[in-house]
């Protein structure tokens, strides 16, 4: 009995003891769905007191910015990281990889070619952005430091010749190409520290052997693939579309309708993510929705278009914008330069998007098909009871006259030489001949004063 509970003691105390590691795949393209995983797996293996986050990459890049946001969370994490490229960690997943503290490659896998190009067409962006994707990869590999005989872990020249065809390194790359290592490449210039095959390959390399770790590998929740979804940069700018074209049709039919309802449940969707991430703050919020009513304003309440459509155009692109950046009030420390191009691109794409869907659909509505029941097309006809109205008298009020018979109240009245029906105001008597003015224009009926 004493032996059994001394091996139980001892079992549980190996327990307690076994490693924690946690595993984070990134297998698709780099963009907002994997900087919300990776910043919950972060925290859960914070939350879990990890010994080691392992990143399986394969991936071909991605938005710079995600990007640098993972690589800033990796950075400036005190758990120790290691990058098991399963393949491919081009562009973005070379940053990423870059700034892990130790990487491992399966055969045949390769790292390098982080040139930024646009997600349109794939042309090399202009060279503001290559500097700074080339200042991100150097400081990238300098904040690994150098080794005890003065040496860089990670070159950082080796880093920028991934970025720049221009960059000459003597035996490694010649200029006008783009640095791209294969396993054994960045084994021998210290960009990978060995070959694995597996995670269990990686994790032995790291001095832990089968049964004294416990894996545990990152599973998004329904909520994390929901937000990874409406803050795409794609799926914001739809949002604002949305958005920007329910007000705007709203505002052109009467009363409460579906327009209206498609623009809230948007305003919703776009604003509660980043509400919920603490990167939109109360008062952005509320300047955005003061921007819509000082456009409500402008349109309905204050004649011509001046100060308040003019504020209220900046204040909704304002609110829009600034809920994009991560600013403490107006503090923007933490804010980097790819996150406010991308905040600005986000937020005009969907303005320019909006502009352009209600042109279309402006021409659309009341055509055939489908959106011709958007519209109002029933006809009033004369056997139905309705009778039109003219309202040319309507443009008499001011206009002076004679009094072509008594007005008893009611009678006629010559104007430009033209009569009409008119009625004496207030239900006085006026008499033929007498000069009268009119007054005002109620329900197809002039009324005159003498």
């Amino acid at each position: 009995m004493k032996k059994l509970l001394f091996w139980a003691i001892i079992a549980a105390t190996s327990l307690s003891q076994a490693a924690t590691i946690y595993q984070i795949d990134i297998n698709d393209n780099i963009g907002s769905k994997t900087w919300v995983y990776t910043k919950r797996g972060f925290s859960e293996a914070e939350a879990l007191n990890a010994n080691l986050v392992l990143l399986r990459l394969n991936t071909y890049g991605g938005e710079l910015s995600f990007a640098d946001s993972i690589r800033t969370q990796i950075l400036n994490s005190d758990i120790q990281t290691v990058a098991f490229i399963d393949n491919n960690a081009a562009s973005a997943g070379a940053l990423i990889s870059i700034a892990c503290d130790r990487i491992y490659m399966r055969k045949g896998a390769s790292l390098g070619a982080a040139t930024v190009v646009a997600g349109t067409d794939g042309q090399q962006m202009p060279d503001k952005y290559q500097s700074y994707m080339r200042a991100t990869m150097r400081s990238t590999a300098e904040a690994h430091g150098k080794d005890s005989l003065g040496r860089w872990k990670r070159d950082p020249l080796i880093a920028e010749a991934m970025v720049d065809n221009h960059t000459v390194i003597p035996n490694i790359i010649d200029s006008g190409k783009t640095l791209t290592f294969t396993t054994e490449e960045a084994i021998a210039n210290r960009y990978c520290e060995g070959v694995a095959e597996t995670v269990i390959d990686v994790l032995e390399k790291e001095g832990y052997s089968v049964g004294e770790y416990e894996l545990i590998t990152y599973k998004p929740t329904f909520y994390d693939k929901l937000k990874g979804i409406l803050t795409n940069t794609i799926f914001q700018s739809l949002l604002i579309m949305f958005i920007i074209g329910g007000i705007y049709f709203e505002l052109q039919t009467p009363g409460i309708g579906f327009p209206l309802v498609v623009a809230i449940v948007a305003s919703v969707l776009y604003f509660a993510p980043l509400y919920i991430d603490g990167l939109a703050a109360n008062w952005e919020i509320i300047i955005f929705f003061i921007g819509v009513i000082l456009l409500i304003l402008e349109i309905f309440v204050i004649p011509g278009f001046g100060i308040a459509g003019i504020s209220g155009i900046v204040c909704v692109v304002f609110g829009l914008v600034m809920s994009l950046i991560d600013n403490v009030n107006f503090n923007f420390e933490r804010v980097r330069l790819p996150d406010v191009g991308e905040a600005v691109f986000t937020v005009f794409l969907g303005l320019l998007t909006s502009f352009f869907a209600i042109l279309y659909f402006s021409h659309k509505i009341g055509s055939r098909g489908l959106w011709g029941k958007l519209a109002l097309k029933t006809a009033q006809e004369k056997e139905s009871g309705f009778v039109g109205v003219p309202t040319e008298q309507q443009s008499l009020i001011g206009k002076s006259g004679i009094a072509a018979t008594d007005l008893r109240p009611s009678g006629k009245v010559e104007i430009d030489g033209k009569r009409y029906d008119a009625v004496s105001n207030y239900a006085g008597f006026i008499a033929k001949g007498t000069p009268i003015s009119v007054v005002r224009y109620e329900t197809g009926q002039i009324y005159v004063e003498s």
